[in-house]
C-alpha cells in the first residue's frame, strides 16, 4: 500500500511541475487560472496522501480547510475574470 502512495505522490508532483511550466508559458488569464487550480489541488492531494501515511488527524483538517479556500479562490477569480458579469 505504501508503494501506491509513493506512486500517487510522484504523479501529483509531476502534474505540479508540468502545471508550473504551463502557467509560465500560457498567455490567456483564464487558462492560467485553471492550471493554477490544478497545481493547488494537486498539492492538496499530496498533503492528503502524506497525512494518510502518517495517520495524522491535523492534516485532514488542513486538507479540508485548504480545499474550501481553494474553491472560494476559484470563484473569486472567475468573478474577476468576467468583471462581475453573470
Amino acid at each position: 500500500m505504501i508503494v501506491v502512495h509513493w506512486i500517487v505522490i510522484g504523479i501529483l508532483g509531476l502534474s505540479i511541475l508540468l502545471g508550473l511550466v504551463r502557467v509560465a508559458t500560457l498567455r490567456d488569464d483564464a487558462s492560467r487560472a485553471v492550471v493554477g487550480d490544478l497545481t493547488f489541488f494537486s498539492a492538496i492531494g499530496i498533503l492528503a496522501i502524506v497525512g494518510l501515511q502518517r495517520n495524522s488527524v491535523s492534516s485532514a483538517d488542513a486538507v479540508l480547510l485548504a480545499s474550501m479556500l481553494g474553491v472560494l479562490a476559484t470563484v473569486a477569480l472567475a468573478r474577476m475574470l468576467t468583471r462581475g458579469q453573470r
